[in-house]
């Protein structure tokens, strides 16, 4: 027995790769929940038609498997071209193939990936991605993948990610775990002022400051997207 699985509800919420791996195999879906910016950026690429294939390194390894794939390789925030910036996705071309580097995002869904049905989730999608989930039922666990601190690249909790993964859970049905409610509960003392809230906490200030408020801004447009983005094979499609 653990005491830290949450079994004993249908709705569970936990954080990064220590959630994923405790809670994923005891799971029919994981949903896996960066808000800034991985899963926001999956939605606007799979709602323009995109595949995308998440991988957890930017290196010579990602330019290799995007070349496997036939696939754009997503470059850093601020370079020319796609990045890990949502608006950079917004004008893809239609059906483009697209390589998707995130320490945190990419990571924890490759880990998911192999123990349960796999979706990436953020407030612009919350509404279509929860109804698919109730039509299709079973446990679902929400991982908010929070961000990394420097140097030692331990787990910092982010407050997007909890208010995304409450957001996601508001609209669940089934029992919820403390956890699930907490995160909630989050959300919902929040979303008055979703936009105000993200822009001033410490991820959103981040962006801005280093001259990306529009990512931020893609980030909070609650139920913009009707797009259900959800791991087949190894890449994310929209099955909505």
């Amino acid at each position: 027995m653990s005491y830290y699985d949450q079994t004993d509800y249908t709705i569970r919420f936990e954080w990064g790769e220590q959630g994923v791996e405790e809670l994923a195999p005891l799971s029919d879906i994981v949903v896996i929940v960066d808000v800034l910016s991985f899963s926001t950026c999956v939605d606007v690429a799979v709602s323009r038609g995109a595949t995308v294939f998440p991988f957890g390194w930017k290196d010579e390894r990602a330019d290799a498997y995007a070349a496997k794939h036939d696939a754009i390789l997503a470059k850093r925030r601020g370079e020319d071209g796609i990045s890990l910036s949502p608006p950079s996705l917004a004008s893809l071309p239609e059906n483009a193939r697209v390589v998707l580097p995130s320490p945190n995002g990419s990571t924890l869904t490759l880990i998911a990936a192999g123990h349960a049905e796999t979706y990436a989730g953020c407030l612009r999608n919350r509404t279509a991605l929860s109804d698919r989930i109730n039509e299709r039922g079973g446990s679902v666990t929400v991982i908010a993948c929070g961000e990394r601190w420097h140097p030692d690249d331990r787990l910092r909790p982010a407050l997007e990610d909890q208010m995304g993964a409450g957001a996601i859970i508001q609209r669940l049905n089934g029992s919820r775990s403390p956890e699930a409610a907490s995160a909630e509960a989050v959300f919902a003392n929040s979303e008055a002022a979703l936009a105000e809230t993200l822009n001033a906490c410490a991820s959103g200030r981040e962006l801005i400051e280093k001259g990306y408020p529009d990512d931020v801004r893609f980030a909070s447009d609650l139920d913009a997207s009707t797009a259900v983005p959800c791991l087949q094979n190894e890449a994310y499609l929209d099955i909505s």
